[in-house]
């Protein structure tokens, strides 16, 4: 009995049909927005004449001035410093959700010997909220709103929103339950309010801006429409669709494409030098008035431990203000991006051709000639998509029908050359598509290394940290990128604060979670750093909120008060570290500790503390130092390391005991693969009368 032979184009055929089938499954974006995303690098938008300005609250600007957040007093001479410039708007993307600290009648309460007529006349004065209030009511200001995913409150705030919706946001835009807002006496004085979420797309890229959403029942235009809203002088912005699904939104004759959840996407471009402005020229009065007369003006966040960082298309370190900016550009000048309604229907019609095409043509071709007409295809169709996308911002997949075509065309291919040809092409395809992948990982690799050990306080300029202080650390990934980090951070002028990370899993993933984490560690640290319980319980909070993948991270820190030689001592989860004594006696300290951060949300961290005598060290590691293996599998464990301690207790350079460590570790290893991160950092205590 002869069996059923499949033809070249019933193969073709069903190729097409699964391949259709598994697109659907995947999604379109899993194929088309890689493909936007590079146009997006090839064609970047043009923002050299953009009308937006960022002043940057920058690392040149917190040295100056002090760390954020600023006293209001200081912001409200900003303001008026950029209100005398005449712009058309001022957008701060930003909260001020708490009362400034620095009130006058804060000032008396911690001057208690200022005597009562003094007292009085600095507790008459108004508040520096108040001033800053009376700033922004008295100019073209509009400040951000948080939508926070709660349940709602059964006594919801009332939230002003200046933008009118003639008809209710339909039911598919993104809503909030509660609401993130400035204090009350600052937020009612504003002209307008808007939304500065910017939630990231499933792979972590930010391509889209809210331009409208629902927080706490109320519905509320995006930060950068409503920057341009009250730029324009605009009243009204309409939501067009059906009743449960947004299309777009119009204002005056603008009309920007939205979701349905209300996200608007456009083309990306990069800010140019002259349109972002350091805040600390801005109140030195070095910048002239036509910087920014008539301009859009966004002050955003850029220093040092500012956690709004994201990806775009054009990068994978952002700043928020900047892709706000971005938006802004784009509402004015038409650079939003569109999936127009009948795009489905043309890549449908691309799609049937293409196969039509290849089953009908490929059997009667020759393998060159079948090749160049799949080359000119694949580039006809790639230019029209680029083409669409450039002149009329629409976003029309050319991967769909590619693939689909490219699947019929493989498989008739395959089944015409022949079992034998067959294996060889798929022998070849694959051993070159490894070597791409090889080679583009290993390039991608080595640039996300340097920009992760660009996070990290610089080995060669530890020892300048302190003058009380000698400070050295290293760290070696187990692979390219890994998610052990340390850190060294001045609370104030005699208060120190050491640590070490390690983020459970390896590579790539560790990484991103090691860049946040240490993020979030440093902006809490220096916020709520001289309480170090407070500190490390409010920062298991915050490293758990939002971490849908429970990752964790072990952290261990040191608080050194470099005047008395108090050292106060907090784990979560770490190894614990090691006392080597200026006598050369060496101890593995136990402290009280709890689990890593965000494994267990709330949890409240105990700090235990001791004395450092002149010349007395402490030494952090990570668990690839103790549980660096050798090719029998044993561990190099903690006796080990402690008989390298009492070797090189009492060196003239401290650099050379973690040199010295991992010296060892690798010697112990004797060239087996290493199995985790390794993190050595020391410090000893050396006051200036050593």
């Amino acid at each position: 009995m002869t069996g059923l032979r499949l033809t070249p184009r019933a193969g073709g055929l069903i190729a097409a049909l699964a391949m259709a089938a598994l697109l659907r499954f995947l999604g379109p974006e899993q194929a088309s927005q890689p493909v936007f995303d590079t146009w997006q690098r090839l064609v970047p938008h043009d923002l050299s004449a953009t009308p937006v300005r960022i002043v940057w609250i920058d690392d040149g600007s917190l040295q100056k001035l002090g760390s954020w957040p600023w006293p209001r007093y200081t912001m409200a001479r900003l303001t008026e410093k950029l209100v005398a410039a005449e712009p058309r708007v001022i957008g701060f993307d930003m909260l001020f959700p708490e009362p400034d600290r620095g009130t006058p009648t804060g000032f008396v309460e911690h001057y208690p010997e200022l005597d009562a007529q003094t007292a009085a006349t600095i507790r008459a004065l108004p508040s520096t909220d108040t001033v800053f209030a009376t700033v922004i009511g008295k100019s073209a200001v509009v400040l951000g709103r948080a939508g926070v995913n709660a349940p709602p409150l059964k006594e919801p705030p009332v939230l002003a929103t200046e933008a009118t919706f003639p008809q209710p946001l339909p039911a598919s835009v993104r809503n909030w339950g509660q609401a993130l807002t400035n204090i009350p006496e600052i937020d009612i004085v504003a002209l307008g309010h808007g939304l500065i979420n910017g939630d990231p797309d499933p792979d972590g890229t930010v391509r889209r801006v809210p331009l409208a959403g629902r927080v706490a029942g109320v519905d509320m235009p995006g930060f950068a429409l409503e920057l341009v809203r009250v730029a324009t002088d605009q009243d009204k912005v309409l939501a067009v669709g059906e009743s449960h699904a947004l299309r777009e939104i119009r204002m005056g004759t603008a009309r920007l494409p939205v979701d349905p959840g209300g996200r608007m996407a456009f083309r990306f471009g990069t800010m140019p030098q002259q349109s972002q402005i350091s805040a600390l020229d801005i109140l030195d009065g070095t910048i002239g008035k036509a910087a920014l007369k008539d301009k859009i003006v966004i002050v955003g966040l850029s220093g040092a431990g500012t956690a709004d960082l994201v990806s775009t298309p054009l990068s994978s370190g952002v700043y928020g203000s900047a892709v706000q900016a971005n938006a802004v550009d784009a509402i004015l000048s038409g650079a939003a991006l569109e999936r127009p309604r009948w795009a489905w229907l043309a890549e449908l019609l691309a799609t049937i051709l293409l196969v039509a095409v290849a089953v009908r043509m490929l059997p009667r071709m020759r393998p060159l000639r079948a090749s160049l007409l799949g080359g000119a295809i694949l580039v006809a169709l790639l230019a029209a998509s680029l083409l669409a996308f450039v002149r009329g911002g629409l976003l029309v997949d050319p991967a769909g029908p590619l693939l689909t075509a490219g699947a019929t065309t493989v498989t008739m291919l395959l089944m015409l050359f022949g079992e034998a040809r067959r294996q060889r092409a798929q022998l070849t395809a694959t051993l070159q598509e490894a070597r791409v992948g090889a080679a583009r990982a290993a390039g991608e690799l080595a640039a996300a290394r340097d920009i992760q050990m660009g996070m990290l306080p610089p080995r060669e300029g530890l020892a300048r940290f302190d003058s009380a202080v000698a400070l050295d650390a290293l760290i070696e990934p187990a692979r390219s990128v890994g998610g052990d980090f340390y850190d060294a951070i001045r609370l104030d002028a005699r208060h120190v604060c050491f640590l070490v990370g390690d983020v459970t899993g390896k590579g790539v993933p560790a990484a991103l979670f090691m860049a946040l984490s240490k993020a979030l560690t440093k902006s809490v640290l220096l916020r709520d750093g001289m309480d170090l319980a407070a500190a490390v319980t409010r920062l298991n909070d915050e490293i758990a909120r939002d971490n849908p993948e429970a990752m964790f991270v072990t952290m261990i820190f040191a608080l050194l008060d470099t005047q008395t030689g108090t050292v106060s001592l907090s784990n979560a989860g770490h190894e614990n570290p090691w006392l080597v004594r200026a006598n050369g006696e060496v101890s593995h300290l136990s402290p009280e500790g709890g689990p890593p951060l965000s494994v267990s949300p709330g949890f409240l961290y105990p700090v235990e503390t001791l004395s450092l005598a002149p010349g007395d060290i402490i030494m952090f590691v990570s668990d690839g130092i103790t549980e660096a293996q050798n090719a029998a599998g044993a561990f190099f464990g903690d006796g080990r390391l402690e008989n390298v301690l009492k070797r090189v207790a009492t060196p003239a350079d401290i650099a050379t005991m973690g040199d010295a460590l991992l010296r060892e570790v690798r010697l112990f290893e004797d060239g087996a693969e290493a199995t985790d991160d390794l993190t050595v950092l020391t410090f000893r205590y050396q006051p200036a009368a050593i």
